[in-house]
């Protein structure tokens, strides 16, 4: 049985890639600010603190930590929280491997699309360096970089890439589900933004499917291989939930007084490849958006 350490194993991801590898066979130890129950080992990244007995015989480390995205409005210090978060946790990572000389057979991390910058209609592919210097770029390039460190010692590095995650539980599918409850769907600036989604599951089992492929290391990105635009993503979610809807525009300039620099996860384009980790062998549950949203809302 093998043993997987999962960092950030309470958000939207983590807790399903929990129960997933449990269903593997994997057992799970997840690190935790406030360890207290069975599996669970105690770590602070901010102060640099961690467990060591929780990589003792470790075969795979998970790392999703960080803090949420778009949780709040980006400020100078909110900003530095969001970086340092995620370069910190994986550090402190790192740094307990260089103490124990433990050597796992693979690290994956989690990275994001925004690395790409507001890409407009260009198809990126992994090898393609940001359009622009954005806070996300700058965040997501910082993130990348000290997984290297891990790299350095000698464990075979997967970053993964990850669109905008479609799950019942949260995450950006429930912001949109909101309004349309209501019967109001709302798309952002011409909604002609290309939205690079991918299923909850989906996101998943890429983390899976990385731990058990040898041969893959390096940058992948994690997206379903057929993006939408904004307004095409609204009027899908309207159809999955059965639900007839006003589908109007929210002016990008009402995003950004709203929203402030942040607006810029709901208004960037970003239209993302997918080939490569297809031609590897990963073979998507959800290709299509139609189908996952049909999955996702079959029980309502």
């Amino acid at each position: 049985m093998p043993t997987t350490l999962l960092a950030g194993g309470s958000g939207l991801i983590g807790s399903r890639l929990a129960a997933m590898l449990r269903e593997q066979g994997h057992s799970v130890r997840l690190l935790s600010r406030h360890a207290h129950g069975a599996g669970e080992y105690a770590w602070d990244p901010a102060k640099g603190v961690l467990d060591d007995a929780a990589l003792e015989g470790v075969d795979y480390i998970i790392n999703l930590a960080g803090a949420g995205i778009a949780d709040r409005r980006w400020t100078a210090s909110r900003k530095r929280e969001l970086i340092e978060s995620r370069v910190q946790s994986t550090r402190v990572l790192v740094q307990a491997l260089q103490r124990s000389g433990l050597r796992p057979k693979a690290w994956v991390s989690a990275s994001a699309i925004g690395f790409y910058g507001n890409s407009g209609e260009q198809i990126m592919q992994e090898t393609d360096t940001p359009v622009d210097r954005s806070f996300m770029v700058h965040c997501c390039e910082q993130w990348e970089n000290v997984v290297d460190e891990a790299a350095a010692l000698g464990i075979r590095t997967v970053k993964l890439r990850i669109g905008v995650v479609l799950a019942k539980e949260g995450g950006a599918l429930a912001e949109f589900v909101k309004p349309l409850r209501f019967g109001l769907g709302a798309y952002f600036g011409n909604g002609k933004a290309w939205y690079s989604w991918i299923h909850h599951d989906d996101v998943c089992r890429a983390f899976i499917w990385a731990l058990d492929h040898p041969e893959v290391s390096g940058v992948w990105n994690a997206v379903a291989p057929h993006p939408v635009r904004n307004k095409a993503l609204v009027q899908a979610i309207a159809r999955a939930m059965r639900q007839p809807a006003l589908i109007v525009p929210a002016p990008a300039f009402v995003m950004r007084l709203m929203f402030g620099e942040m607006s810029a996860v709901i208004l960037n384009s970003n239209n993302i490849s997918a080939e490569k980790i297809q031609q590897a062998g990963f073979q998507f549950q959800y290709p299509d958006l139609d189908g996952a949203l049909q999955a996702i809302f079959k029980n309502e």
